[in-house]
Parts: structure tokens; sequence; C-alpha cells
């Protein structure tokens, strides 16, 4: 795969022009976005702004903010959607997304069991219908931003 068919690298090369649900914060290390094809709203992808596969290939300055990342954005997810806890999972092994990418997932106490741990990724490829319209990403984006600006 080259970064040209890499569906993270085509959408960071648009930064400037993303809608808010894909740059719901960023520094020059790693972007955060809403998931698309998700019916589970707030369901976020923490993507670093180079391209890379693997985890190991993560430099040491990728890496020493990574954790900070993920707790920043857990804690913005339980203050604006309520969640419960959060869950964070890391594959990069779809087609098209080799790319490395942390989910970062609200849980709420509601989740139909069927749907909790390794289960919740039957939301993430919703038929078109159910999944968060753009809109509804947008909005929850913005609360996540200024939530986020706020810690």
């Amino acid at each position: 795969m080259t970064t040209s068919d890499c569906y993270t690298c085509g959408m960071e090369a648009e930064f400037d022009a993303l809608p808010p649900r894909e740059r719901i914060a960023h520094d020059r290390l790693w972007r955060v976005a809403h998931a698309t094809g998700t019916s589970l709203p707030g369901w976020l992808v923490l993507l670093p702004r180079r391209h890379v596969t693997a985890v190991h290939d993560l430099t040491d300055a990728e890496a020493a903010v990574l954790g900070a990342w993920q707790v920043r954005i857990s804690r913005a997810l339980r203050a604006v959607t309520g969640c419960d806890k959060t869950y964070v999972v890391q594959f990069a092994e779809a087609e098209g997304f080799s790319h490395v990418h942390f989910h970062i997932v609200p849980r709420d106490g509601g989740l139909a069991p069927e749907y909790r741990g390794p289960g919740v990724f039957g939301l993430l490829r919703a038929p078109e219908g159910q999944q968060v319209a753009a809109g509804r990403a947008d909005d929850i984006a913005r609360a996540l931003r200024a939530e986020l600006d706020g810690m």
C-alpha cells in the first residue's frame, strides 16, 4: 500500500478542508476523528498524522504522547456522552485502513450485551440508515473539542 492508497493519509492531505468530525482535536503528531460507518455516536479514532502501519514503528515522540491522548479523549467522551467507560482498541487490518489507528469507543450501561467487548465492532459497519449522520457527528465533534480545549 502506498500513502496515496491510504484513507487516513488522504484525509490528512485535505486537513484544512476537513469537517469538524474529521479533526476534533490535533497536534503535530496526532489527529482525532469521529469514526465513519458506525451507529454508535462518539466512536472516535486517534490517528498518527504521518503514514505508519505498525505500533512498533511509531517514533519516540509519537509514543510519548499516545497514552495522554487516549486518556484525554476518554475523559472528554465521558463528559460529553456520559459513557461508563471507553474501549481502546488497535488492529489496523481492514482493507484500506492499515494506517495505525486507535479506536476509542464510548460504552454506556445501556449497551446490549452482544455489543460489549469485541462485539462492539458489530456497530462499526452499520447499514447506511443506521449510521451516525454527518451533522450529528459534527455536533459531537464540536462538544468534544470544547471539552478537550478546557482540559
